[in-house]
């Protein structure tokens, strides 16, 4: 079982979800799982048809899936855009800002950094020195 962290908080993660991989999106619609070294381009002819995309984390340390929901965005994605996999709570802000809706973590991690650890990063907006240099 799985834990989706949103602003609003944690809730509990569909038991089953129908979802393909980037090999078999071009006869599906609906939910497309992408691996952090998956091309986005190779996903944009099918992007109207999908309305949630989970992209993995294999480690919290192992950021290219940031890049890789960015680039969805860029190409026109509006659908719910979810990270999965060991992210940290302190990355819940950058996963915010380049583009995803949602974290999906395991339980374990859920008991580790709890839900008010999350919400204290749910304020993403506040916190972007970009837009105060722009100011």
């Amino acid at each position: 079982m799985s834990v989706i962290v949103t602003d609003a908080g944690f809730r509990l993660a569909p038991e089953e979800v129908t979802a393909v991989t980037l090999a078999d999106v071009a006869a599906h619609q609906g939910v497309l799982d992408l691996a952090h070294t998956d091309d986005p381009e190779a996903v944009a002819p099918y992007l109207a048809n999908l309305t949630l995309i989970r992209v993995s984390f294999p480690a919290f340390n192992d950021g290219r899936a940031f890049t890789v929901a960015r680039r969805l965005r860029m190409l026109g994605y509006r659908g719910e855009l979810r990270a999965t996999g060991p992210v940290i709570a302190d990355q819940y802000a950058m996963a915010r800002r380049v583009g995803f809706d949602a974290v999906e973590i395991p339980d374990e991690l859920a008991a580790r950094q709890p839900e008010d650890q999350w919400k204290f990063r749910a304020d993403w907006r506040q916190h972007d020195y970009q837009s105060r240099l722009r100011a």
